[in-house]
């Protein structure tokens, strides 16, 4: 048992009146003790639930971003030093919308736009299916690369995924205990900022619910993170819903910050949502998108695909990136994006 993690464990599991902060240093001490298993598993299970009854504050989780920072695996910068987005999404997957993110990802890889994802396989406590499926799915397997091979699929064809198991089995190792607790932990909104890059980056987070935007905002300024995009998308994710207003937040490498509310009915999106039926069948749509197929999932990619083209500065404005990116997929382009990613991929899958 570990006296010391059994002192930070007192501070947040000791009741609404008599509970404590974490300072940002006492979390990240907090985080790499239950990384490295040097507390006991009743201890990190403990810790998961108070921590997830009384909710984390902005610099806790500042100080577990830390700990992932310290322990974690991290991209090199890319040689162009060309600024990365990196696309946070929730672990534990998607079910009920299907996810618009890895057609996203391809479309600003065919501008030079560079993404980094990152996440595992199923997870609790929704279960639902992961990116890496997707990926798989549409023929790429980022499951057996090494990170110096993702590093090299990143600088030459502009997308890379850090996975969980193979690439940060310390985080790994600390999935049982989230489904043994039946809740998601803090861990869970850590993952939304954590941004496994060196280089320059653009930190995209979905959320839920608005008070979890505001941890955000508060962990990303104690960390010195400027430039990044709050989202409450879809399930959670980075994918902009075409039911209701985008509600986005755009932190902006000055400094500053700016409120942004998209209505799709005013780009002509009507207010629908794409359903996840089965994998299968989301894929069977990803792929006829790429064809430049017209379909729901082909406005939910415009739609998005608009947005973060501009907002990535690959063009003037939403309204010029969703013409562009009508005129990529229409044309083959972003097609042709994937073909080259899977040619990269395939090989490195053999030599692992």
């Amino acid at each position: 048992m570990s006296h010391a993690f059994r002192e930070l464990l007192r501070k947040v599991g000791s009741g609404t009146h008599t509970n404590e902060l974490l300072t940002r240093e006492e979390a990240a001490a907090a985080t790499r003790m239950m990384l490295l298993q040097e507390a006991t598993p009743a201890q990190i299970g403990a810790f998961m639930i108070a921590h997830r009854i009384r909710r984390p504050s902005g610099e806790e989780l500042a100080g577990m971003l830390d700990a992932y920072s310290d322990l974690g695996p991290a991209l090199e910068a890319i040689p162009s030093g060309q600024t990365v987005t990196v696309f946070c999404v929730p672990y534990d997957g998607r079910s009920r919308t299907a996810p618009v993110v890895p057609l996203t990802a391809l479309l600003l890889a065919t501008v030079g736009c560079p993404v980094i994802m990152h996440g595992g396989d199923r997870m609790p406590t929704k279960e639902g299916d992961p990116l890496i499926d997707f990926w798989k799915g549409l023929g790429v397997d980022w499951s057996g690369l090494s990170l110096t091979q993702v590093q090299t699929v990143l600088e030459t064809i502009g997308v890379g995924f850090v996975y969980l198991p193979t690439h940060f089995p310390l985080a790994q190792a600390i999935v049982p205990y989230r489904e043994q607790i039946g809740k998601r932990p803090p861990f869970a909104t850590m993952e939304l900022m954590w941004t496994p890059y060196k280089g320059q980056a653009h930190v995209v987070s979905g959320f839920v619910h608005p008070p979890t935007e505001g941890m955000f905002q508060t962990a990303f300024d104690l960390r010195g993170v400027t430039h990044y995009t709050t989202v409450k998308g879809l399930e959670g994710s980075c994918d902009l819903p075409r039911e209701r207003t985008a509600i986005l937040g755009l932190g902006q490498p000055d400094g500053s910050f700016e409120r942004l509310h998209l209505h799709p009915r005013d780009y002509g999106f009507e207010n629908k949502n794409v359903p996840l039926e089965t994998t299968a069948q989301t894929l069977e749509e990803m792929l006829a998108v790429l064809q430049g197929e017209r379909s729901e999932l082909m406005q939910s990619t415009l739609w998005n695909g608009g947005f973060y083209l501009w907002r990535c500065g690959a063009c003037a404005s939403v309204e010029a990136g969703i013409a562009m990116a009508e005129q990529l997929l229409i044309e083959g382009r972003v097609n042709q994006t994937l073909r080259a990613l899977q040619q990269a991929v395939t090989p490195l899958q053999l030599t692992v």
